[in-house]
């Protein structure tokens, strides 16, 4: 069992990176794009902004919970304790 977990939180592991990477790089062009209408101003201005915000902006934040919610599962299936103050011991148990 402790095999096919450590098999698991790899895996996971993997995902929750990538994930976050993605989620990330497509903020970034996200901003990069309003930025860009700033400075085209007018009707395209708009439509790009709400081409961003309706198909882009959407699918981002549904991706980012998933990868959380992926990312909090890796953490209990490894039994770790990332969000307490003493930084001694990072295993439950």
């Amino acid at each position: 069992m402790k095999k096919f977990l450590a098999t698991v939180t790899k895996i996971l592991d993997v995902i929750y990176g990538w994930g976050i990477l993605i989620a990330l790089f497509v903020g970034g062009l996200m901003f990069f794009g309003f930025l860009a209408a700033f400075f085209i101003g007018g009707e395209t201005a708009t439509e790009i902004c709400v081409f961003i915000h309706k198909t882009i902006f959407k699918w981002l934040i549904y991706g980012g919970n998933i990868i959380v919610l992926l990312g909090l599962l890796n953490m209990y299936l490894k039994k770790q304790k990332s969000l307490t103050i003493s930084d001694t011991n990072h295993e439950a148990g």
